[in-house]
């Protein structure tokens, strides 16, 4: 397969913060006529930067207490992000180091993947399996609307959810189904992250566990599939992706290559050349072609999508649980040159049947409901989706009309339909086959 060598491509759902900026010079014409600028390169629209400056000399001249220039400048660069789309963001110095740390798998703080809305509250999309968050049942679709009884604000963010191990913290949320927010005490500890867990369900039969997509998720993801198959060939493997909201776009490229014999796995389509790639599987096939069902639900979002529309589209696995969260944009991180950063939205992907679940998500071949559902209970996430989100960048084939967001699936009870599934008879691409020659390692 090939990968692109020059940018970044990461496809996560990660919190819109914008705190920290430096401003770039604008380049004008030798002339120093301002025509000039206008039609140089960079296209500085200078009636624009003009209103700018005039707003900005208003405030700090006449506001009614005094404002400090970054601040200002800060409000400013976040204003420019903010109204792109939801993932769309500046990394201060502090934002950036996080989220390397996240990437790489350890931090402090209480294990939530979430997205700060427009009102500064913040979405949860999912919570990390087994950190404080997860233990005190925080679910995907949650918004957090205070910590330690503080509203949140556009430039803390959720800074104050990261301090040392042992602190703790207290939440208020509100979630659907329930008439009021309500608080739940954490304590914070160090989040080292395991992206990769498996077991048997039963002899003949695996299950794997990717939570989210990190540097190390490829070469665990082999470990974990080497040791099923240690004590012979497996029947067939169940590949949960449920509320995994994405990671690094190569993890789940490596995931779906391992996965594969032939076949496209995905491809990044932007406005720049350097935004298009295309990412192929080599050749073997490390589960020997035995059959495959990946169990998704309203939190597998992002890279998990890519995984799961990779394998459904070349015939090799069926798609069992609930609507995805649709988010079928990449974001690159572009590092400046004072240690912040800024990750910007430069393309979309599309599955190898050239579909974009951009704020659509992938429909399930088997669709399950939760517990919830059966005894008429709110159905938790939802109106839990990207096509929900404020500002979100309109998919190719999104249709608000008769449009239903998935669910979060919790428990095993997914898992054991999943398995019931897996047993069913499966289309030929998918049946077992001799395994040959086996050339991933």
């Amino acid at each position: 397969m090939r990968f692109p060598l020059v940018l970044s491509l990461l496809l996560l759902s990660t919190p819109a913060w914008a705190q920290d900026a430096a401003t770039a010079p604008v380049e004008v014409a030798s002339s120093d006529d301002p025509e000039g600028a206008e039609t140089a390169p960079t296209r500085v629209p200078l009636d624009e930067i003009r209103r700018y400056v005039a707003v900005f000399n208003a405030v700090k001249d006449a506001y009614v207490e005094p404002v400090d220039d970054k601040k200002l400048m800060h409000s400013a660069i976040r204003g420019l992000l903010l109204d792109l789309d939801p993932h769309s963001t500046y990394f201060d110095r502090e934002d950036a180091a996080d989220f390397d740390e996240r990437a790489t798998g350890a931090y402090d703080g209480v294990g939530l993947e979430l997205l700060q809305q427009p009102d500064n509250t913040l979405r949860v999309i999912a919570p990390i399996d087994d950190t404080p968050a997860a233990r005190a049942g925080i679910r995907s679709g949650d918004v957090i609307v205070a910590i330690d009884g503080k509203p949140i604000s556009a430039e803390d963010g959720m800074a104050p959810l990261r301090g040392a191990p042992g602190s703790s913290l207290v939440l208020t949320l509100q979630r659907d189904g329930r008439p009021a927010p309500f608080d739940l005490s954490l304590t914070r500890e160090t989040i080292r992250l395991a992206s990769v867990r498996s077991r048997l369900l039963e002899p003949g039969y695996g299950y794997v566990r990717i939570s989210t997509f990190q540097a190390d998720t490829g070469a665990d993801f082999q470990r974990q599939l080497d040791k099923l198959q240690a004590g012979g060939k497996l029947q067939g493997l169940v590949l949960d992706l449920r509320s995994n909201p994405g990671g690094l776009l190569t993890s789940a490229v490596q995931v779906a290559d391992d996965l594969l014999d032939k076949g496209n796995i995905v491809s990044t389509r932007g406005r720049i050349a350097v935004s298009d790639a295309r990412f192929d599987a080599t050749p073997g096939d490390r589960l020997h072609a035995a059959p495959l069902v990946v169990l998704v639900d309203a939190g597998s979002a992002s890279a998990s999508e890519v995984l799961a529309g990779a394998l459904r589209d070349n015939n090799r696995a069926r798609v069992v649980g609930s609507r995805t969260f649709g988010k079928g944009s990449v974001q690159t991180v572009l590092p400046l040159d004072n240690g912040d950063s800024v990750k910007l939205t430069t393309a979309r992907y599309y599955t190898p049947s050239g579909k974009s679940i951009q704020a659509s998500g992938i429909v399930p071949d088997v669709v399950l409901r939760p517990q919830q559902a059966l005894t008429a209970a709110p159905t938790i996430g939802s109106d839990y989706s990207e096509a929900t989100l404020p500002g979100h960048l309109r998919g190719d084939d999104e249709d608000p009309k008769g449009y239903r967001a998935g669910d979060v699936l919790e428990g095993d009870q997914p898992i054991a339909a999943a398995l019931a599934e897996l047993k069913k008879k499966l289309p030929v691409s998918a049946q077992l086959a001799p395994a040959g020659p086996e050339r991933k390692r």
